[in-house]
């Protein structure tokens, strides 16, 4: 469930410089070029400066492709809309979607760690785990906005076109139901896994950082597939079979462009490498 766990809390990644490779990819059809970069959506501050790979491809690129509306995402409208979306509008709590056990499991993790399970026992599932995981998290410092915020403010103050691949709705509708239909389990599987949040995060930011895909498919990916065949479609290949009509399509822009969604996108058999090499792109690691 690990890999569950973080692709929701990162919503996915990120350490150490680990050598002249990273996330980031040059794709080409013709003589048509872009860039492909996998990111972390929350960061710790000792992984700035981001490995250089980043930095040549923004500036080789006029027009930054986001998994969504990234400012949109920030505006205090959307999170109010998230936040409402994701509490049972019956008025109910979480311990009436829950087993007994699974509540007895949340309820204690809440209590050995100083939070106050009532206060936010109105939100479903997969948003309060992903709240517990974040505050997890934010103990070892992993607490700085990640790779899509730092590019997205970069593109603004260069007034770099910027676009995204999916709506903020389309998102808030992935957030909040992902754990629908097997609630007992993702809270049980999580909290179990929160004891470990720290170690995992680490390893999934030295993978990242060095582009390493076997290990990334590994840590994000496979054990997600195993597990929850069904929520790896709809978090994983359903996007990006959504997305790649629309990636195919920005090689026809007259503008170079820096295509950046989450890394567990990219890798494994599903991901957007080997889909867009099945497409004739030619795929190298910058």
């Amino acid at each position: 469930m690990k890999s569950l766990v973080m692709s929701v809390a990162l919503a996915l990644l990120l350490c150490t410089w680990a050598g002249a490779e990273s996330s980031v990819w040059k794709i080409q059809k013709g003589t048509s070029v872009m860039y492909l970069g996998g990111t972390s959506h929350i960061l710790r501050e000792s992984d700035f400066p981001l490995p250089p790979e980043f930095s040549r491809a923004y500036k080789a690129s006029k027009l930054l492709v986001f998994e969504t509306d990234v400012a949109k995402i920030k505006d205090p409208a959307t999170q109010q809309k998230l936040l409402t979306r994701a509490t049972y509008a019956d008025g109910s709590t979480i311990d009436k979607h829950l087993s007994a056990q699974a509540y007895s499991e949340l309820s204690a993790f809440c209590q050995e760690n100083g939070i106050p399970l009532a206060a936010v026992n109105r939100f479903r599932p997969a948003l309060l785990i992903s709240a517990l995981t974040v505050m997890e998290l934010a103990k070892a410092g992993v607490n700085q906005q990640g790779v899509d915020h730092f590019f997205y403010n970069q593109a603004i103050k260069d007034k770099k076109a910027v676009a995204g691949l999916e709506t903020v709705d389309e998102q808030i509708e992935y957030i909040v139901t992902m754990a629908d239909g097997h609630e007992d389990e993702f809270v049980t599987f999580s909290i179990k896994d929160m004891k470990s949040v720290t170690a995992q995060f680490a390893a999934l930011a030295a993978a990242w950082r060095a582009g390493d895909t076997k290990k990334l498919d590994e840590l994000m990916v496979a054990d997600l597939k195993t597990r929850h065949p069904d929520l790896y479609r709809k978090l994983i290949t359903d996007r990006n079979q959504n997305w790649l009509p629309m990636i195919d399509g920005f090689q026809k822009s007259s503008k170079t462009t820096f295509i950046l969604v989450g890394v567990a996108h990219l890798v494994g058999p599903d991901g957007l490498i080997e889909s867009l090499k099945k497409l004739g792109y030619t795929v190298d690691k910058l």
